[in-house]
């Protein structure tokens, strides 16, 4: 989606991919401690260290991260923070502020406001509840994994190389996984798109019980789920209600 808003409003997109134990330096920015040190030895030799801290700790020297770098672009961007619900409590409240009020403060610099609001999405694959607080500043949008006729016309769009038979067979064969209540990684898009390529690439024109199995690992990425698959699904099974 990020990209997609990027491509229509002819902008930049910028992505802060999140993790357990992401804090407001990977995020936001940090010093540029090199260009710090590569500084203060050249001034040193020179002699001219009447200003070194104001200098040291100058938008020179100053390396943007996603959020930064949003709030400090040129014009209005796409911010994407990407699988929020994996990150702390704590990354949560930080983005707070940056959501309420499109500032960020750098102790060095003061506070720095956006030049432009970007515009901001934030995806959750819901493994933990998001706060209300960051809640109440988001329009909430739930998507579904597609049906099958809209699939097959993805998998037209992105791999039009399939044929029109391998394609149907694979949006139902997708569709049926995705239906077993056990299989806990559900096929995503991209997956099935993979597993298409996947075939395509062995030249195959129709779904096969020999391919599924040879092939199984680029749809579900859990030995768990495979193992799910295997005892309640079947790869002839799946092959005849395709």
């Amino acid at each position: 989606m990020g990209k997609v808003l990027a491509d229509v409003f002819e902008t930049e997109l910028i992505r802060l991919q999140c993790y357990e134990g992401l804090d407001e330096n990977k995020s936001l920015y940090e010093w540029n401690y090199q260009k710090q040190l590569l500084k203060i030895q050249i001034d040193k030799k020179s002699g001219s260290t009447g200003q070194l801290e104001t200098d040291l700790f100058s938008p020179d020297y100053l390396l943007e991260r996603p959020l930064l770098k949003a709030i400090q672009a040129d014009r209005k961007v796409v911010l994407l923070i990407d699988e929020v619900d994996k990150s702390d409590d704590e990354f949560e409240a930080f983005l707070f502020e940056v959501l309420s009020d499109f500032q960020v403060s750098v102790p060095e610099l003061g506070t720095i406001r956006a030049r432009h609001i970007p515009i901001v999405i934030l995806t959750s694959n819901s493994e933990r509840e998001l706060s209300d607080g960051l809640k109440r500043r988001c329009v909430y949008l739930y998507l579904d994994f597609p049906g099958i006729e809209r699939e097959i016309e993805i998998i037209r769009a992105r791999v039009p190389e399939a044929g029109e038979r391998l394609t149907a067979e694979i949006a139902r064969a997708v569709n049926y996984i995705r239906q077993n209540p056990e299989i806990r990684k559900k096929p995503s898009i991209s997956e099935t798109l993979d597993w298409t390529r996947t075939l395509v690439s062995l030249n195959r024109d129709r779904l096969e019980s020999s391919d599924v199995d040879h092939t199984l690992n680029f749809l579900l990425k859990s030995r768990a789920d495979q193992r799910v698959f295997r005892e309640k699904i079947g790869s002839d099974s799946l092959v005849k209600n395709c």
